[in-house]
């Protein structure tokens, strides 16, 4: 399986920025799932920091027609998840160019949504790398007004944190959200879950169990 970009997380759309395409299309693309993903890291490293020997991509959040329960604990979609539409939304927070976002429905599949937007962004780059739009203007129509890194880095909800402290625990998330101790006994549970000794040293599930406590107040 493909991995998805380091600094990416994967969300539910919370409101389609205006109408949603009536008359979607099968994309012309040809590109395999593995390729797209290369090239958004690509992307999401040229709009990061970029200094010399930082490897760090731009943080980014992939938002896709799914429900909260549709998202395993390490954030990624469920094998059987289908979206009700194949609208996505990048948004990034940019090192230069602030926040942005790129919406795409315009195809069948929200993979190929997601194709487009990262062919679209390599488009963008390129016009400030040949000098035809100098000082990142081609970038003005996709600026989040008002936004900012709290756009991008706004976290999880306790509702969401609740709801990773119960799928490592089955500790019922209402509980878990009006019991400390209850949720306290959650958190136990969850992180011995996650333990990167129990995942081959892969922190995903742990620093994201780790993300759910400090949201719910449950770590100094």
């Amino acid at each position: 399986m493909a991995d998805y970009p380091k600094g990416l997380r994967l969300r539910p759309i919370e409101a389609w920025p205006g109408s949603l395409t009536r008359d979607r299309k099968v994309s012309p693309f040809t590109a395999n799932w593995s390729i797209t993903l290369d090239q958004l890291d690509r992307e999401l490293w040229h709009l990061g920091p970029r200094n010399r020997g930082n490897a760090d991509n731009a943080p980014a959040v992939l938002q896709i027609a799914m429900r909260e329960q549709d998202f395993r604990l390490d954030g990624l979609p469920r094998a059987n998840s289908r979206p009700e539409h194949p609208g996505v939304i990048l948004n990034v927070d940019a090192t230069r160019q602030g926040a942005l976002s790129f919406p795409c429905d315009r195809f069948t599949d929200w993979r190929d949504n997601l194709r487009a937007i990262v062919l679209g962004m390599e488009a963008l780059r390129k016009l400030d790398r040949y000098g035809i739009t100098p000082g990142d203007r081609q970038y003005t129509g996709w600026k989040q007004l008002g936004a900012g890194t709290a756009a991008v880095e706004a976290g999880m909800s306790r509702a969401e944190a609740a709801k990773v402290l119960y799928l490592g625990s089955g500790v019922p998330e209402p509980i878990i959200l009006r019991d400390p101790e209850a949720a306290a006994k959650a958190h136990r549970a969850a992180r011995a879950a996650a333990h990167p000794d129990r995942h081959g040293d892969d922190r995903t599930n742990w620093d994201r169990v780790e993300e759910a406590a400090t949201v719910l107040g449950l770590t100094p």
